[in-house]
């Protein structure tokens, strides 16, 4: 499949989308506007570095996803991180730490990462990450967040690092929202969110869109509802299934369908907001681009993960470089073995083909 289909032009082209896309909805923001032609110049930068790698048969994706923390003040319904025991209540133990992070951030922006999603748990409990981050203004840092810890402290980190975007998790109107997040969470996102436009600083919503409420969450009014407020970018996450009980939530064929068609309209309607759908079309991508392909998934233990709803993992970044990790075997064997390939329900391949994948994991030698 990789032969065929050139996944370092697409993932460049989609880079390249996405910082287009940012300029276009921050026109009227000049400090906003004036960090993404940085960004822009560090992001061509680094597509050259992974372009030079990949002559020498070394892919690099743009992509990384970083869970900082086992560590969540919330207990939302339906949770994967908690359901696969990535989040818990427990006092969080064997973390990396943030020279750890330091380390894995130096060495992400050596081989041309130019994204680095930071999430939990909730990412905003870990400030001497954030603070890592906020020194690598050639790469920019979605942090998914839950919003409840956004005050004037961090307020002023964003302020003054741009590469640090808050992004929101939001599932609709307050009804949908708290009922998944626990009452009175909805309001406190509208509180952090109006806080951000009032110090004009850039942000985004995270959905994660279940069959209960695709139709609100593509809706011209929650839309507006996050535009009105200074939200620039909205990440749409399909539901994963984590147990059985849950499935339902999950999106049919042809919910899916609908979110894609929806996902094409937005973007030519609302062209001062940046739309992403994850995992969107795996089909026009070759299949899915997780375990190294587009991005992969570090936990907060350090386990190089082929993504956080496949947590699986036979390397560990303490033990091994960036670069060494994604040559593990676990990715190789997924990726030579048509485990990625789209050829399944929809959604999320690898949870769909989890024994398959744990058959991978067994052959690689194991959890680590």
């Amino acid at each position: 499949m990789d032969k065929e289909f050139d996944i370092q032009s697409y993932m460049t082209r989609g880079v390249e989308r996405v910082v287009a896309d940012a300029l276009k909805a921050t026109v009227k923001n000049p400090r906003e506007s004036a960090y993404l032609l940085k960004f822009a110049a560090a992001s061509k930068k680094a597509s050259k570095k992974r372009a030079k790698a990949e002559e020498a048969g070394e892919h690099i994706p743009p992509f990384l996803i970083a869970s900082v923390t086992s560590s969540c003040n919330l207990h939302c319904a339906g949770c994967y991180s908690r359901c696969n025991g990535a989040t818990n209540d427990k006092e969080a133990e064997n973390q990396l730490t943030g020279d750890e992070w330091k380390k894995v951030f130096d060495e992400a922006e050596d081989l041309g990462v130019s994204f680095i999603l930071l999430a939990g748990g909730e990412p905003l409990l870990r400030y001497d990450v954030i603070e890592e981050a906020s020194k690598k203004p050639g790469i920019l840092f979605p942090i998914f967040t839950n919003g409840t810890f956004i005050g004037p402290k961090y307020m002023d980190v964003f302020d003054e690092h741009r590469n640090l975007i808050p992004v929101l998790s939001i599932e609709g109107d307050r009804v949908k929202t708290d009922t998944r997040r626990g009452e009175g969470v909805y309001d406190k996102l509208i509180e952090a969110m109006d806080s951000l436009k009032e110090k004009d600083l850039i942000f985004g919503a995270s959905v994660t869109v279940t069959s209960e409420n695709l139709r609100e969450v593509t809706s011209e009014e929650f839309l507006n509802t996050l535009s009105k407020r200074g939200c620039k970018l909205v990440i749409y996450v399909e539901y994963v299934p984590v147990t059985d009980e849950s499935t339902d939530l999950a999106l049919s064929d042809s919910e899916r369908d609908a979110l894609l068609e929806s996902v094409n309209r937005i973007r030519k309607e609302n062209e001062e907001m940046v739309f992403v759908s994850f995992p969107g079309d795996e089909k026009s991508s070759g299949g899915c681009i997780a375990a190294g392909r587009g991005f992969f998934h570090i936990n907060s233990h350090g386990g190089a993960e082929p993504c956080p709803f496949s947590p699986y993992s036979d390397v560990n970044v303490r033990n091994t470089s960036l670069k060494e990790a994604l040559h593990s075997k676990l990715f190789t064997l997924l990726k030579e073995n048509d485990i990625l390939a789209d050829d399944h329900k929809g959604g999320c391949v690898l949870f769909e083909k989890r024994e398959l994948v744990e058959e991978q994991l067994a052959k690689a030698g194991g959890l680590k």
